[in-house]
């Protein structure tokens, strides 16, 4: 029998329209036009999408699973939501709720290279602990001004410091011009004090600019690097991944509510598939409008794939909500924290420091 990749999808139905509806996704999501027309005998029974349960999950929503043609995908990661998604994200009554990946198929997709423990090493970061981090912000800053805002935010004890997402190639602070005043900023804090904080640049533009961008944080002594999946494509992770086997990669959200596909899938399972090493997600209770329930699927997923990526929850945390979300996430993760600790301003190093103990104290207070 030949390899499946199974698609679950959330469909907004009546009882008596669900099968046809089921129906009519399946053919989308494979062959895409009247299987009348086709007079192939193997693509009618090999490459066409087969429905295979409709589950009532109550007021009018059903799951659906389909299954689709595993060949039609190969190692291609556009070509893995092109076939799951593509046509389908463009009807406003399904959702993407999860993919299974046949074993052959999933043999392609092997996950993060460093995952958890790379980025422990990395950060000179024990077992145990959580990892930390925070943002260099807001946009418009220089570089020279991005850099001691590093340096700052360092000499509190943070493992990983990574650009704003928003942060590019602009004439306020060039990508080259930042990336090598804060390699130098934090080159200086970690001979003052003797721990190294990895930094994190963000990469931007098209493929042939992020490989640029890659090699010259490489040749700045970084070995960490963020981007974009849903913005930069996720081909272009793939490509970068396998392109730089000795950089870890920061997968960043953003564009991930663009298209209807469930959280938990696309940052818990397909960024890391395609070889993100952390994926930032926002967290419950933030400014974000996640569920507990979906953070804890997201974060329990990207641990299991591969070498096990480090869940990062964001998007509004304060320094008080530390022990509540490292008691919920465990210490197998990255918890960010940017704005509340931006607005301590003056006190930006002593508020660093306070997240900084706060989340050696959980570890300590676990082991205990």
């Amino acid at each position: 029998m030949p390899a499946r990749i199974e698609a679950v999808y959330l469909v907004r139905a009546t009882a008596e329209s669900i099968a046809a509806r089921a129906r009519a996704i399946a053919v989308e999501q494979s062959v895409e036009m009247p299987l009348s027309a086709i007079e192939d005998g193997r693509v009618l029974r090999e490459v066409v999408g087969e429905v295979r349960d409709i589950a009532d999950r109550g007021d009018g929503c059903f799951a659906v699973r389909i299954g689709l043609a595993a060949e039609t995908v190969e190692g291609d990661a556009g070509q893995l939501l092109n076939m799951a998604f593509g046509n389908s994200s463009l009807q406003d009554d399904v959702v993407l709720a999860d993919l299974v990946l046949p074993e052959e198929t999933a043999a392609l997709f092997p996950g993060p290279r460093h995952g958890v423990a790379g980025l422990r090493a990395r950060a000179g970061a024990p077992r145990g602990r959580a990892l930390t981090c925070s943002a260099l912000k807001p946009q418009g800053m220089t570089a020279p001004a991005l850099a001691a805002l590093a340096a700052r935010l360092a000499r509190g004890g943070l493992d990983f410091i990574k650009d704003d997402h928003g942060l590019a190639d602009q004439r306020a602070a060039p990508y080259a011009r930042r990336v090598a005043a804060c390699a130098a900023a934090l080159r200086a804090v970690a001979a003052e004090t003797g721990r190294v904080v990895a930094y994190v640049p963000s990469l931007s533009g098209d493929l042939d600019a992020m490989r640029r961008q890659v090699a010259l944080a490489r040749d700045e002594g970084i070995g960490t690097v963020m981007l974009a999946p849903m913005i930069a494509g996720v081909t272009s992770l793939r490509a970068l991944v396998a392109a730089f086997p000795d950089m870890a990669f920061f997968a960043h959200p953003a564009l991930g509510g663009a298209a209807r596909i469930a959280p938990e899938l696309l940052i818990g399972k397909l960024f890391p598939w395609f070889g993100a090493d952390a994926v930032i997600f926002p967290t419950h209770g933030g400014r974000f409008g996640y569920s507990a329930e979906t953070c804890r699927r997201l974060a329990a997923s990207a641990r299991g794939i591969g070498a096990g990526a480090v869940p990062v929850p964001a998007g509004g945390i304060s320094l008080a909500r530390t022990a509540e979300l490292l008691d919920f996430y465990g210490p197998e993760t990255m918890l960010l924290i940017g704005g509340s600790l931006l607005d301590a301003k003056a006190g930006l190093t002593a508020e660093t420091e306070r997240f900084t103990r706060a989340v050696a104290a959980h570890a300590y207070r676990q082991e205990a």
